[in-house]
């Protein structure tokens, strides 16, 4: 072999040696560019999908708010009647009271739940009954109760204050107390039902009182009582 021929080869084995292979031909960039685009179209379709759903249960979520929205319960004090009002040293007060609060559901389609429910009667911002804890109580749609509990007891310590307003009202014959009931409240509209919220009502009354009542005691007028949820 001359030394042209061996020259020729060693340059064809050179070249073979250097060409590219058959994976990295254009095509095959071509190929694999559309498998990226094809899994980037992929994912923005997933993502568009997963966002339409949020967006379809939002707008659910809030025709549903709007249609069950529920509203807060309606206290009213709507009687009165004072069996006992008596006071000893140093000074304590033996109560013996009872309020009819009618409790009203102002929703159409919410039902109402309280639990933990307990009543209470403040004079001058100091507790003169003992709270009575109350049973746990069921309001339908556009329903009404009314709840009346004797409440009192007696020896109950109260402050000076306390002592001297109530036997000057006593003497005056006008007399103002609040009526405070607390518990907790659950909303239902069908199956579902909401977590437990806190209650806290509040019913200023004005009454006739001296010291010949015994019972049923005239009101100035319907006292709505302020609901806190």
């Amino acid at each position: 072999m001359g030394e042209g021929e061996a020259k020729a080869e060693h340059a064809a084995k050179a070249d073979h040696k250097h060409a590219p292979s058959a994976s990295s031909t254009p095509e095959s960039y071509s190929k694999d560019g559309q498998r990226r685009r094809g899994r980037g179209d992929a994912y923005r379709a997933f993502c568009a999908a997963i966002f339409s759903i949020l967006v379809l249960l939002g707008i659910i979520v809030l025709i549903l708010w709007l249609v069950y929205r529920p509203h807060k319960p309606r206290l009213t004090v709507v009687g009165a009647a004072i069996y006992d009002l008596n006071f000893t040293a140093p000074p304590l007060i033996s109560t013996s009271v009872q309020f009819s609060v009618l409790a009203r559901n102002p929703n159409r389609r919410v039902s109402i739940h309280y639990d933990k429910l307990s009543m209470y009667v403040t004079y001058k911002d100091q507790i003169i009954t003992p709270p009575l804890q109350l049973p746990p109580l069921r309001l339908g749609h556009k329903s009404t109760v009314v709840i009346a509990p004797v409440l009192g007891g007696a020896g109950i310590p109260v402050s000076p204050e306390v002592a001297n307003g109530l036997k000057s009202d006593e003497a005056y014959g006008l007399v103002s107390m609040r009526v405070v009931v607390t518990g907790r409240l659950r909303w239902k509209a069908g199956a579902i039902m909401t977590g437990r919220y806190g209650f806290y009502a509040t019913c200023g009354v004005w009454m006739r009182f001296n010291r010949s009542s015994n019972g049923q005691v005239p009101l100035l007028a319907p006292s709505t009582c302020k609901v806190d949820v």
